[in-house]
């Protein structure tokens, strides 16, 4: 498909979280309309898509609807069904991109990294565990600590846990409740990220953002990364490797974890990324208009830095889930480079992804950016 005259196509979107969201609000100017499946009533795209199919991400009723009001169908979970995505794209004669191929290997982990690793693509050791002297034997030969990886659903942290103990290894696995793997603690200096994507016949990449997390969970990202030159290059230089391996046309965010000046590929998204929220303000097209451009087959944007940005999640903090009301706003819209976006979300619970913002960079340094982010956040809070 290759649209070239407007008004553009319509992309179906299995779900209709924020990247959902996001999505409608790039693919509008483009004159590209979004329809979005979620199983969540008046899901966070809802309002800024063209229309909400209320089903489950996996129920063939609702794909099949969803293919029939759509020119192109895509994700933005990895909850989405490679096998169902497949049939109802060969029943309806339209295109699913990223590929369904390129989703499944990517759902599984271990299938992830072996693919990885059969490229040449420089990855952490790790192994498959299918029990705890599975496990254990694995840690006699990679060494502890290590960290255990569920191989199927895992996203924000959740479904990794770090083992220091061999004898932990039945708790462990039984905290995971699935298939599993466990790969080797890396000593990264930083961890890393590139968005990359993929369009009709090219390819390209943005500059590597620094990415801090605490417990797991991504707080911050800093671009350009903390780090030399020739690391950022590097990091683009492995990107392109892993893009070369993925099927399909998209946008593809990729964790890559810096260990002195070597890149080791952590996990790949076939979708747009937390990390890449920078690109709506920082860059010259944002991974959200390259994600509806690409899929729809038309030219990718400029991946260009406009200038040093720092990104802030606004996260759900510790206290009961409730009803979601931020407060503060104003304060935090008052600083004259600071972007705030907010998810939509109306019940806001323990370190869940409410919003974020950007914090443009002019003359300052990394640094400076990253603590003027710091105390921006401090101007908002979850009401009780």
């Amino acid at each position: 498909m290759t649209p070239n005259s407007l008004p553009g196509p319509t992309i179906g979107v299995v779900g209709g979280g924020q990247l959902g969201r996001m999505l409608a609000e790039a693919a509008a100017p483009l004159g590209i309309e979004v329809i979005v499946l979620d199983p969540t009533p008046k899901c966070p795209a809802s309002p800024v898509a063209r229309d909400q199919i209320v089903g489950a991400f996996d129920d063939p009723n609702s794909v099949r609807e969803l293919a029939a009001r759509a020119d192109v169908l895509t994700f933005e979970i990895e909850l989405a069904d490679p096998d169902l995505l497949e049939e109802v794209s060969e029943e309806a004669g339209i295109e699913v991109q990223p590929s369904p191929d390129t989703l499944r290997t990517i759902q599984d982990k271990l299938v992830q990294k072996r693919a990885l690793q059969e490229a040449g693509v420089p990855v952490p050791a790790f192994r498959a565990v299918d029990s705890p002297d599975e496990l254990r034997a694995a840690l006699d030969d990679l060494g502890t600590p290590a960290m255990v990886k569920a191989r199927e659903g895992g996203y924000d942290g959740r479904g990794n846990l770090p083992i220091e103990d061999p004898d932990d290894a039945e708790s462990v696995l039984d905290e995971l409740d699935g298939r599993a793997m466990v790969e080797e603690f890396v000593e990264f200096e930083r961890e890393l990220s590139v968005i990359g994507v993929k369009g009709d016949g090219e390819s390209a990449t943005y500059v590597a953002g620094e990415n801090l997390h605490e417990k797991e969970i991504l707080r911050e990202t800093v671009v350009p990364a903390r780090a030399s030159g020739a690391v950022r290059e590097r990091a683009q230089a492995v990107a392109d490797e892993v893009l070369g391996l993925m099927d399909g046309r998209g946008v593809y965010g990729i964790e890559l974890f810096q260990e002195g000046d070597e890149i080791l590929v952590n996990e790949i998204a076939p979708r747009p990324h937390n990390s890449g929220h920078w690109t709506i303000e920082g860059a010259r097209s944002s991974q959200f208009e390259q994600h509806a451009r690409s899929v729809c087959g038309l030219p990718l944007g400029s991946t260009e830095l406009r200038e040093p940005v720092v990104t802030k999640n606004v996260l759900g903090d510790d206290r009961e889930s409730r009803e979601a009301t931020l407060s503060g706003v104003d304060q935090l819209l008052a600083e004259p480079t600071a972007h705030l976006h907010w998810y939509g979300k109306r019940e806001v619970r323990p370190l869940r992804k409410m919003g974020h913002f950007a914090v443009l960079g002019g003359d300052r340094s990394a640094d400076e950016l990253l603590e003027s982010a710091r105390t921006y956040r401090r101007h908002v809070e979850f009401e009780p």
